[in-house]
């Protein structure tokens, strides 16, 4: 029998108020066009490559088609950097509004492109653009939601990438055969998230985290000017955030760590995931089946089990521990890739297979949005969040192209998948050495230079 008068905990989504759900929803839309506007690319390339190109060239599409592609992370690498920094100092709110704006008016530009070399250019574009909401999203998300919440919170905000890529497969499954000019359609419809950036400077709050570290570094750079010699957080708020970043040695040890986690993850997810496709389809070849149909059936279940993977990658996080369950989700990636590389070859347990693959090789990215907001303070959060999930794209670019020059040398897919995915021991090395922050409050190591009386930021609950 209960004990007289105990009252049972309520479900932790009632602890949780209109403009923190408002402020995830806007970061997980922002994800969400995000991963439609990637995903779109790898769609429509060739189509639009067919149409910028001479037909003299039409042999060297799949070069152009990577150049177009790398050129594109590599801006969404520079850009995350960007958008980081950009958070720290104008604020999540302003930010998030910008790059939402600016990646779907970039978007809409290349529609109206003329020729390949004006396409990469505008996908370099809208790359930086796209690389810079992420961090925004995180931040605001972290610093909105309550601690004992936040890892779900996290983890529905990375949902929303697979969401926008199945949304980019359906809008071209729709589009796709009006004609030769479909893919200037569907770079048209990517200019709609603009809308949101209305709603979102009327419906969602600055982060109070933000505002108060912000009107600190304001103070510290009243004091600089009045010739006063800084010290402590003083100094660090005054610093450049890139640089702030290295200058203290416990968040330098933090950086160096999680940038081994993110470069492992991401280096594994594009050198192994990105064939599964054309691997799916070479297995069903092999079995007299329609290529085309099975490849495409991969890419979607693949797709669902990532949205399943992101968000109870979350609900573990915060139900055992961030540490414990970042492991358990690199040891499967490493296990699982063998697996179904080498092990499985009846196509129909080989499809149900890689959806288990998605929710964990990708489902582990959800680790970073989690993750990574708990380990940084205020001053530079958004700057140290956008550089690690980011600046590791900028060397993973390579992946494909080991993988690739693997899979010719070795014959196959399924050994140059198996030697790629060992980059998953990085991570697993890595993550022990990082602190636990599961319900833990936010960092706030810029509080130590706060003035006597001043209250510590509120947790929003």
């Amino acid at each position: 029998m209960s004990t007289l008068g105990s009252v049972a905990p309520s479900p932790w989504y009632r602890s949780l108020t209109k403009a923190q759900w408002k402020a995830l929803l806007a970061s997980n839309l922002g994800w969400t066009f995000d991963g439609f506007e990637v995903f779109a690319l790898i769609l429509t390339v060739g189509v639009a490559l067919h149409q910028l190109l001479d037909p003299s060239q039409y042999p060297l599409i799949p070069a152009y088609a990577g150049a177009v592609i790398a050129i594109t992370v590599f801006g969404w690498g520079l850009g995350g950097l960007l958008g980081g920094v950009l958070a720290d100092y104008l604020g999540r709110k302003r930010s998030m509004t910008l790059t939402i704006l600016a990646y779907s008016l970039l978007t809409g530009l290349s529609a109206f492109a003329w020729d390949w070399v004006s396409f990469a250019a505008l996908r370099f574009l809208v790359g930086l653009a796209i690389g810079s909401e992420w961090a925004t999203g995180a931040s605001i998300t972290a610093e909105l939601w309550p601690d004992k919440a936040r890892g779900k919170g996290g983890a529905f905000l990375q949902a929303g990438y697979p969401i926008g890529s199945i949304l980019a497969s359906g809008v071209w499954l729709a589009i796709g055969t009006s004609g030769p000019g479909a893919w200037r359609y569907m770079y048209l419809i990517g200019v709609l998230p603009a809308l949101i950036v209305f709603w979102i400077r009327r419906n969602i709050p600055e982060s109070p985290h933000w505002e108060a570290s912000n009107k600190r570094r304001r103070a510290a750079y009243d004091l600089r000017r009045r010739g006063a010699a800084l010290s402590g957080e003083d100094a660090a708020l005054v610093r450049f955030t890139l640089v702030d970043m290295f200058a203290e040695p416990a968040v330098r040890s933090r950086l160096f760590l999680t940038f081994v986690m993110s470069l492992s993850v991401t280096i594994g997810y594009w050198g192994v995931s990105t064939f599964v496709p054309s691997y799916v389809g070479s297995v069903a070849a092999a079995a007299g089946l329609a290529a085309p149909r099975w490849a495409a059936l991969a890419g979607l279940v693949q797709n669902i089990g990532a949205l399943i993977g992101f968000v109870c990658f979350g609900f573990l996080a915060d139900a055992v521990g961030r540490k414990p369950t970042t492991i358990f989700f690199y040891l499967m990636c490493l296990v699982l890739t063998p697996v179904v590389y080498l092990w499985i070859h009846e196509i129909h347990v080989l499809l149900f297979s890689f959806a288990v693959f998605g929710f964990f090789i990708q489902g582990t990215f959800s680790w970073t949005p989690i993750w990574l907001p708990e380990l940084f303070p205020t001053r530079m959060r958004a700057t140290a969040a956008g550089f690690i999930f980011n600046a590791p794209r900028l060397i993973s670019a390579v992946a494909p192209l080991i993988a690739g020059t693997l899979i010719v040398g070795l014959g196959g897919y399924s050994w140059s998948a198996t030697y790629i995915a060992l980059f998953y021991i990085l991570g697993l090395i890595a993550a022990p050495f990082l602190p636990e922050t599961k319900g833990q409050p936010l960092p706030e190591a810029d509080a130590l230079a706060r003035p006597r009386g001043e209250e510590r930021v509120p947790q929003t609950a």
